[in-house]
């Protein structure tokens, strides 16, 4: 930005995306969706690609679509027929609308989940968020509140952008960790101890600190904030029934963007008007209750096959 305008960053920045329209193409559909449209020979074709890359075989048995009079279905010895995926039950197969999907997530077996995991994410990309915003109003050295800022960085320099390129290198390491924990001690604990671990970092900040302090505080707060947001993206598909997974997954992750949208008029308006404190506090308060909300989930899914009814 020193150097062109943010138009350029903008553009740049946009040019990652069109990658995603290549991959899209590369990458294997779901063979449990195949399986409920009754394409079970495609999908036992991406089974098997899937165990050789994970160098192995599948199991003996039978690919069974959920359809009774299904012409497609892949012959296996008669003497095992265990299916090699679960069996689909009809109300599966049966394409929902949106509207009905939609409503099915406040049934009496599902409300708890959808408003456990709406709270979830708001406070995760509220806290998250938070403390990008944090890094570039704590280390602009604009604002009269932190004199000691002002002499340390030049708003005319690089040391904005710089800051910001360390904390941004802090997701790399917060995406290794999630994927370290989440198979180990589950969906729930992983995020509960990560978001402790974001809850530990961002708590000096309640008071000034020296800027490399700063810089190294926001480092572990972010890293951690992007592990919770990497299991949260993992375990909500996991809690839904087949016919509402997508549908609940993406209303939730929906829920979360308001959350992103509201965090500037904190992180920025707060700072703004040296009420530092407060700002970190507010993000303090949303990690507590996305913690509190964490413990009040039915069950882990580590370990559990998908469910396809509520």
């Amino acid at each position: 930005m020193p150097r062109l305008n943010w138009r350029w960053v903008l553009a740049f920045s946009a040019v990652p995306s069109f990658a995603l329209l290549i991959l899209y193409g590369v990458a294997p559909e779901s063979p449990r969706y195949l399986c409920m449209k009754g394409n079970t020979s495609d999908a036992l074709r991406i089974l098997e690609k899937i165990a050789s890359v994970n160098q192995t075989k599948l199991p003996p048995g039978v690919l069974v679509s959920g359809r009774s009079n299904d012409k497609d279905e892949e012959s296996a010895p008669s003497e095992n027929t265990a299916p090699l995926l679960p069996s689909l039950s009809k109300s599966t197969t049966q394409s929902k609308s949106g509207f009905s999907s939609f409503f099915m997530l406040f049934s009496s077996k599902l409300i708890r989940t959808t408003l456990l995991l709406w709270v979830l994410f708001f406070g995760d990309s509220f806290s998250y968020y938070g403390i990008i915003l944090l890094t570039s109003k704590l280390s602009s050295g604009q604002s009269t509140c932190f004199p000691s800022l002002q002499s340390n960085i030049n708003p005319q320099d690089d040391g904005l952008y710089l800051n910001a390129f360390i904390t941004s290198m802090a997701e790399l390491p917060g995406l290794l960790l999630s994927a370290i924990l989440v198979d180990r001690v589950g969906r729930k604990h992983s995020m509960a101890i990560m978001f402790g671990l974001a809850f530990i970092f961002l708590t000096p900040l309640l008071i000034q600190q020296p800027a490399v302090l700063t810089t190294c505080l926001l480092f572990g707060a972010r890293m951690n904030a992007m592990g919770t947001f990497t299991v949260a993206s993992i375990y909500s598909p996991e809690l839904y029934p087949t016919s509402v997974r997508t549908t609940g997954a993406g209303v939730a992750s929906a829920i979360g963007r308001i959350g992103g949208m509201v965090c500037p008029l904190v992180a920025v308006g707060l700072v703004n008007e040296c009420h530092q404190t407060a700002a970190v506090a507010l993000f303090l308060v949303a990690i507590v209750v996305s913690i509190v909300c964490i413990q009040l989930f039915p069950y882990d899914t580590k370990g559990r096959e998908l469910s396809d009814t509520s």
